[in-house]
């Protein structure tokens, strides 16, 4: 008999401890799904805006100080050159860092109320050359580890870096894809310069080179597709030009979408014969953008901002050798 009560009292001992933990238990798992519910009620809170916040697109590529459009909003004050002789221009006297300084100190006599200024290094990328090379094209490309040099200067005084293409008997459209990688940049633009393009039989320096409208639109056509399919700012598209028939059949170049073109008025001489020059090449295009190119040390009587300026119409671009 006292042994039958004593294995009922063991017995409800072991309910009374299995009842315990299932309690405990339950309470734990209790505690558990509240804090489950209160993390996904906080989180449900934050969940809207990290979602817009990812869903959100990036901002599209701005231009060097802001902005997605050239002009009329601001003003383009540019060194042009090269880094092997300074012969080239101003951009290739000193290092990158000093002709920057030098740059900046002539672009801020233009800036006037309402029209601020963007500074522009104009680096020679395709250099022409006398003698033909052993590709016969009369020039050579620029290492990219020196455009890599002058677009990080660029870059750190928020200026433009623009491409200018001396391409003796090369092509303009040859040597303009070979800087793809640049140009899909949007802080990177192109220059044409037509003095330097030779057909077949011509040698740099013994003859004036040209180039026609058909060859810039396709230029022109090539830069707007990079423009559109990388949702670049407005690209600025330089042809450079000292004689009349340096651009034939001029007027049938086009207008392209997300480029800003620009025919610079080249040459250097007297200040007379220079804005007689500019009279001549702007005529009937002063709905059109224009540029104007400075000599340092071959112009007589070097014209100063304020002159440069008083032109008409009021040049876009503003270069400097």
């Amino acid at each position: 008999m006292d042994g039958e009560r004593r294995r009922r009292r063991r017995e409800q001992a072991r309910r009374r401890t299995k009842q315990q933990r299932l309690i405990a238990l339950g309470l734990a798992l209790g505690l558990l799904a509240v804090i489950v519910v209160a993390a996904t009620a906080g989180g449900g809170e934050d969940l809207p805006e990290r979602t817009a916040e990812a869903e959100r697109p990036p901002e599209p590529p701005q231009l060097p100080r802001g902005g997605r459009t050239l002009f009329p909003e601001r003003r383009v004050v540019a060194f042009y050159g090269a880094p092997q002789n300074e012969e080239l221009g101003a951009l290739g006297i000193g290092t990158p860092a000093q002709a920057g300084r030098r740059l900046e100190r002539q672009a801020r006599r233009y800036v006037r109320a309402g029209r601020p200024v963007l500074p522009a290094f104009e680096l020679i990328s395709t250099m022409v050359h006398r003698t033909p090379g052993k590709d016969g094209k009369f020039s050579t490309r620029q290492k990219p580890a020196t455009i890599d040099r002058y677009l990080r200067e660029a870059r750190r005084r928020r200026a433009l870096l623009i491409l200018d293409i001396q391409p003796g008997r090369a092509s303009f459209m040859d040597e303009t894809r070979a800087l793809r990688r640049w140009l899909e940049q949007p802080d990177v633009a192109l220059a044409l310069d037509p003095e330097w393009s030779m057909a077949p039989g011509e040698i740099p320096g013994q003859s004036i080179g040209s180039t026609d409208a058909r060859t810039v639109n396709q230029v022109a056509a090539y830069l707007s597709r990079l423009v559109r399919r990388r949702d670049l700012p407005q690209k600025l598209l330089l042809v450079h030009r000292f004689t009349a028939d340096m651009i034939e059949d001029e007027r049938s170049i086009r207008d392209h979408r997300g480029l800003a073109m620009v025919l610079n008025v080249d040459g250097f001489g007297t200040q007379a014969e220079k804005k007689v020059k500019y009279r001549e090449f702007t005529r009937g295009r002063r709905r059109e953008r224009n540029g104007f190119k400075l000599f340092y040390r071959e112009d007589t009587g070097l014209m100063t901002p304020r002159q440069t300026l008083r032109l008409r119409p009021s040049p876009d671009v503003v270069a400097y050798e």
